[in-house]
């Protein structure tokens, strides 16, 4: 049985700095990305679970190279469900682990087909029974297609909550997740989710982040402890 992951604890008064301080950075990520929404193409919602699954130790830009010639090729359910696993392979081969996600493609197409009468599910126990499917990509499928309020932690997020102190080294994504929650209203949570993944990859980069633009560099414990 997995272990559950329990809430990690904070004192009130670090709860209440750090709800400043993401009040603070909510109103700098609106500046620089008013306009923040998921980057990955696709058209159908079973198109949807497929792209986030093979974004998994990759990048968007790289699955939406794919996608074309995949959903070309197979464009339907049925299709996806019925096709040679080294056909599914061949039309990903250029992204990580290809050859696992070619299998998760043909069983999540099954899946969704057969039990699914063709329909993805919103709750959680569904999603997570499909293959390829752990907590953040059920959080990406949820607020992406349901609207229903999600924290997706990835390794953006995951790095920008440790340098800004909102989350500890040691805390996991499903940690960071309940943090990140207890630091603003539902409403928030999908936009800033967003905004963040684009702040990772256009400021608080992981290698040579861009700290002397950053607004947020004085409560950046990597700033901080870089600093010359």
């Amino acid at each position: 049985m997995k272990k559950q992951l329990k809430s990690p604890k904070q004192n009130g008064s670090m709860t209440t700095i750090n709800k400043k301080k993401m009040t603070s950075f909510r109103t700098y990520l609106e500046e620089l990305f008013p306009v923040a929404h998921f980057q990955l193409d696709y058209t159908h919602d079973y198109e949807l679970v497929i792209v986030v699954m093979l974004s998994a130790q990759t990048t968007d830009k790289s699955v939406n190279l794919v996608t074309p010639t995949l959903f070309g090729r197979f464009p339907t359910l049925k299709a996806l469900k019925e096709a040679p696993i080294k056909d599914i392979e061949e039309a990903i081969k250029t992204i990580g682990l290809y050859r696992n996600k070619a299998r998760h493609i043909k069983n999540i197409a099954t899946i969704i087909d057969e039990e699914f009468n063709g329909v993805v599910p919103s709750e959680s126990e569904l999603l997570m029974r499909l293959p390829g499917v752990g907590n953040k990509t059920r959080n990406v499928i949820q607020a992406e297609l349901f609207n229903i309020p999600s924290f997706a932690v990835d390794t953006h997020v995951m790095r920008i909550s440790k340098r800004l102190g909102f989350a500890k080294e040691k805390n996991q994504p499903d940690q960071i997740e309940m943090i990140l929650k207890g630091l603003m209203k539902p409403q928030f949570y999908n936009k800033v989710n967003h905004q963040m993944i684009m702040f990772g990859r256009n400021i608080c980069l992981a290698r040579s982040p861009k700290c002397q633009i950053c607004k947020m560099k004085n409560d950046c414990l990597y700033f901080l402890k870089n600093q010359k």
